[in-house]
């Protein structure tokens, strides 16, 4: 007979030690991120804009040569266009005293004033104004924005050219040569503009066709559009910006950004 088969016994499993139990983590808590910060804007509309008159409103240099010839030529003293162009965008009796060897004992304002009467009397061309001119300071005076003018013409000659043309009263401040002491380029004349304007200075915009006032503007540190209308762009380099004329203006006009 079979023996019965027995059980065979279980096998005991081995004790594993077990481990303490991991720390449960706290998860860190939510930071709050930076507000995304925005650069500062690289430039600004202007705010204020102050105009020379003579080559940059009004074309009227072939005059002013005319006159300055006849002048020139009734002392017999010998000329030609670079000489006569000294005095484009400069008042002249400053430009005569410079000229002092050429006319000797003669006073500076006396002949200036010579150019004056000469600039009545003779049959000049017109005076005409400048593609876009009259349309840039209506629309600057349109949207409220201040208006002054630097000329180096006297009081008795910028008022009615300005009148003729229907700006005389778009104007808020006009310097003329009998108002400062000394022309462009020395700034005298642009910051007292600015000055009544009460626009600081980065935030005017000055439009000017010749060296000596491109100079005179950023002595006063102003913003300067030349026009290349009188003199060559390579003449007009310290400008912040050269056009051909005025029909190149959209305004307001983008200025550097206060630092």
């Amino acid at each position: 007979m079979p023996k019965p088969l027995m059980p065979k016994p279980l096998m005991q499993a081995a004790s594993v030690p077990l481990s303490a139990p991991e720390p449960l983590s706290v998860p860190e808590p939510l930071s709050v991120p930076e507000p995304l910060s925005v650069p500062e804007p690289l430039s600004v509309p202007a705010r204020a804009a102050i105009f020379d008159l003579d080559g940059t409103i009004v074309d009227s240099e072939p005059g002013s040569q005319a006159a300055l010839r006849r002048v020139f030529e009734s002392y017999g003293v010998p000329h030609d266009d670079a000489l006569l162009r000294l005095f484009v965008g400069r008042r002249g009796p400053e430009v005569f005293a410079e000229l002092e060897h050429l006319f000797p004992g003669r006073d500076p304002r006396q002949l200036a004033a010579e150019v004056g009467a000469y600039h009545l009397t003779m049959d000049l061309p017109p005076v005409l104004p400048f593609p876009a001119a009259v349309e840039l300071v209506c629309e600057i005076h349109r949207r409220g924005d201040p208006l002054g003018l630097v000329t180096s013409g006297g009081r008795s000659y910028a008022r009615p050219r300005l009148e003729q043309l229907g700006l005389l009263e778009l104007f808020d401040v006009i310097v003329t040569a009998d108002d400062v002491t000394a022309g462009k380029p020395d700034p005298e004349g642009y910051l007292a503009a600015r000055g009544k304007i009460g626009v600081p200075a980065r935030l005017c915009v000055v439009f000017e066709d010749a060296p000596a006032g491109v100079a005179a503007a950023k002595a006063a540190g102003t913003y300067c559009v030349a026009v290349a209308t009188t003199h060559k762009p390579s003449q007009l380099g310290q400008a912040d910006r050269i056009v051909a004329d005025l029909t190149e203006i959209t305004w307001p006009v983008l200025v550097p950004a206060p630092a």
